[in-house]
């Protein structure tokens, strides 16, 4: 586990640390309250990984997806809105988890029971307006 504090005017730092402590990982799960900063860490994060789309969040679209670089691709997720969890099957959530591209997922609580065994959470906890604490940990199954 990983914790470090940053202001939001290092967010880029902030970035350039989560992707080198991700390591080989592509499923990203994001977790904080309401207004943590989630959605701009995302664009920190898309920024460092050069995404060429305009990043925002998928709230009512539930999944973007931005093309990288080198033909890499991201789906960003936002299960906020989701009512059921069994919605998030019939838009294919499986395959993008399981497909090799990076998937990072807001709200992910509303599907716990379809998340991959593992995984990268990145929770966020507010410290002041300009703070953020980021606490960074690996879910593996090591069968």
């Amino acid at each position: 586990m990983i914790t470090f504090s940053y202001h939001l005017d290092q967010i880029q730092e902030t970035a350039r640390q989560i992707i080198t402590a991700a390591e080989t990982e592509k499923v990203w799960i994001f977790q904080g309250q309401m207004g943590a900063g989630k959605t701009t860490l995302i664009k920190a994060l898309a920024k460092e990984m050069e995404v060429k789309d305009q990043v925002s969040s998928p709230t009512f679209a539930i999944v973007n997806e931005y093309d990288a670089k080198a033909g890499m691709k991201v789906f960003h997720f936002d299960f906020y809105r989701l009512d059921d969890p069994m919605e998030a099957l019939d838009i294919g959530i499986e395959e993008y988890f399981y497909g090799g591209e990076y998937c990072w997922i807001e709200w992910a609580e509303k599907i716990a029971q379809f998340l991959p065994e593992e995984f990268l959470l990145i929770r966020i906890n507010p410290d002041s307006e300009n703070s953020r604490t980021i606490t960074l940990q690996h879910f593996r199954n090591v069968d």
